[in-house]
């Protein structure tokens, strides 16, 4: 165990200094082709001052992961395993989600609905044909571990509920951490938690491969996090938010211990549903708010806290969270 630990560590290092490495010059190069951010009227008026910065920086992760993946699979023909096949498909989810949300980002910053990016309907539609497909790899081809209760010695077998479960979880999840996406580092900071996390199961679990596939994202979003943080000079987009989120969803199905998700993902979960309780409450009362405004972050900006207390203290709560949903892995 203490082996696999230390390759996945020195992993993602590796990754961290890959992505700090190419940091500037992707940064220049989204300047150069102006791709900056729109800050939605409605919002807090001191995040129009973000207005114009590099967007769409979800390649600044998303790139250094892939190659690190690909380079360990290639390095394992010769004998050396440090990678295994089983991350592939969240290599590809990753990458399918990415284009989505590339997709998303452009029709936002140069398309017909400018401001707005891609129609929500539409969106939601392409995550869940992707998502059936990928709960039918992991299910099928994968045979992962449908459900890992804590308490129960083997994995229980969900049936016919076990795709539209998981295709509720990739969607879910995936949006959640698009939701988060709102303040300088906070998905960021969330989602190198959550990954983390899922890494030290996948160590626990024996899930070598997966487990490096993890840190190789955390050291990647840690250097995303170089340029990210307070004040950002870019953002992920819907191309890094989609991606983290549908490959954290697929990362903890392949555990089987995705009933810790909402502990782990803790933020994200919150913040998508606070999106609901705010449009059903609308609806409801007819035009009144249950929060200032919706994702969750926004309504504490409003209440009076910085950018940086919000994403300190929501980073701090997700830890206290992740740490409860490790311990729960712990139990027999």
């Amino acid at each position: 165990m203490m082996e696999n630990t230390s390759v996945a560590i020195a992993i993602s290092g590796l990754s961290f200094i890959m992505t700090v490495i190419w940091g500037e010059p992707l940064i220049h190069l989204l300047q150069a082709w102006r791709i900056g951010k729109i800050i939605r009227e409605d919002g807090p008026a001191q995040h129009q001052l973000k207005t114009g910065t590099p967007t769409m920086g979800g390649f600044m992760f998303l790139i250094p992961v892939t190659l690190l993946t690909i380079l360990f699979n290639a390095v394992s023909i010769f004998g050396f395993n440090l990678l295994g096949r089983s991350v592939l498909l969240p290599l590809v989810t990753m990458w399918a989600f990415a284009f989505l949300g590339m997709v998303d980002d452009w029709e936002g910053i140069r398309g017909p609905r400018r401001g707005l990016g891609m129609r929500a309907k539409t969106k939601f539609g392409f995550q869940i044909v992707l998502a059936i497909a990928i709960a039918f790899a992991l299910r099928d081809i994968l045979e992962v571990p449908q459900l890992l209760w804590f308490t129960a010695e083997e994995p229980i077998s969900l049936g016919a509920l076990y795709i539209p479960i998981a295709v509720f979880i990739i969607v879910g999840t995936s949006n959640a951490v698009n939701f988060t996406d709102g303040l300088d580092g906070l998905a960021g900071l969330i989602a190198a938690t959550a990954f983390a996390a899922f890494g030290f199961v996948g160590i626990i679990q024996g899930q070598h491969y997966l487990a490096r596939f993890c840190f190789s994202l955390v050291g990647a979003l840690l250097g995303f996090l170089w340029f990210n943080v307070h004040p950002a000079k870019l953002y992920m987009g819907d191309t890094g938010s989609l991606a983290l989120g549908a490959t954290l969803a697929v990362v903890a199905l392949m555990t089987g211990q995705w009933l810790i998700i909402p502990l782990i993902a803790v933020i994200p979960v919150s913040e998508a549903m606070s999106v609901v309780i705010q449009i059903l409450y609308f609806k409801a009362t007819g035009g009144k708010r249950f929060f200032k405004m919706a994702p969750l972050h926004h309504h504490f900006e409003l209440l009076g806290w910085s950018e940086t207390q919000v994403v300190q203290r929501f980073w701090l709560i997700s830890l206290v969270f992740t740490m409860l949903g490790i311990a729960l892995v712990f139990v027999e």
